[in-house]
């Protein structure tokens, strides 16, 4: 604890202190028809984040001033909203609603922002997934077999910079629910960039390690598991992350082309009755879920690559 209570955190702390009792304190320019304790709950939330991550950058030795410089600017950028829309009133309340207004739309629409995560990550994890897996599988074999690699190679390196979304008229044509079509599109964002990797990743194995592989006679599953799949699973964990920021700016647009759920369609539909507070609330709500599944890939590669 005594590295932890240095400058910077004392000067956290003040800021915090100083925008609560401005929030408190300091009367408001705008009547308001919500209560602030939502949005004192979030800040209370946040430094107890902030506070965790710094107990456990201690304990592993790491010095870090990011922590730090990333909460200040926090608090300074929500003191500066609470002063200009609640305060002064100098900022136009249907565009620029007030923090007491957008934190409150946790209190009054938690159960629909929940669903809305849950149907989300739903239709992310489907696309994600699948893309991954169909990437890895079909990338191995093209790789592995020369003239397919001929073949499919180029086509891959036509159709991968193409946006998916692109082909999103005709997959809601196609699929039989509006669902399938979003998660096909998740799935074809990641897996051309998945697909080209394991072919480059295949194709760049030793041949030696190949040729001394096949005059002990080892069987195409061994050789596949055994020799190949250790050799790409590195290239595979360490594209997770990349993968996954592709396959949630994928997810945004999916949720706009017909859902019914979901963060996507919780921001547009609010957006069309401009409700500028909930729009808030949803993008709040998707760098969290961003964060979390970020955090999550982060945990699996540093668990299956304990070599680094």
């Amino acid at each position: 604890m005594a590295g932890i209570l240095n400058r910077r955190f004392l000067f956290a702390q003040l800021l915090l202190l100083t925008l609560v009792a401005i929030i408190v304190a300091v009367p408001n320019a705008k009547v308001l028809t919500v209560t602030y304790y939502p949005l004192l709950i979030a800040l209370g939330v946040m430094d107890a984040l902030y506070l965790g991550l710094l107990i456990s950058k201690a304990k592993r030795g790491v010095e870090s001033t990011g922590p730090n410089d990333i909460i200040v600017f926090v608090w300074a950028l929500i003191i500066i909203w609470e002063v200009a829309s609640t305060k002064l009133g100098v900022t136009p309340n249907v565009i620029v609603p007030t923090p007491e207004e957008v934190f409150d739309i946790f209190r009054t629409s938690y159960a629909t922002l929940w669903e809305s995560v849950l149907a989300s990550t739903s239709l992310l994890m489907v696309g994600y997934l699948g893309g991954i897996l169909l990437g890895v599988v079909l990338g191995i074999i093209c790789g592995w077999v020369p003239r397919l690699r001929e073949m499919f190679y180029p086509i891959a390196n036509v159709m991968a910079p193409i946006p998916p979304t692109v082909f999103a008229p005709y997959l809601v044509v196609l699929m039989p629910t509006f669902r399938m079509a979003s998660a096909c599109i998740i799935l074809l964002g990641v897996f051309w960039p998945q697909f080209l990797n394991m072919v480059l990743r295949v194709s760049s194995l030793d041949p030696k390690l190949m040729d001394n592989a096949r005059a002990l006679c080892v069987s195409g599953p061994t050789m596949v598991w055994r020799i190949i799949l250790p050799y790409v699973m590195p290239g595979i964990l360490q594209g997770l992350r990349v993968s996954l920021t592709t396959a949630f700016l994928m997810l945004t647009f999916a949720e706009m082309i017909g859902a019914r759920a979901g963060i996507g369609f919780f921001i547009t539909n609010s957006n069309i009755y401009a409700n500028y507070a909930a729009v808030i609330a949803g993008i709040i709500v998707c760098g969290v879920v961003v964060t979390v599944l970020s955090a999550l890939t982060s945990w699996v590669q540093r668990r299956f690559t304990l070599w680094r």
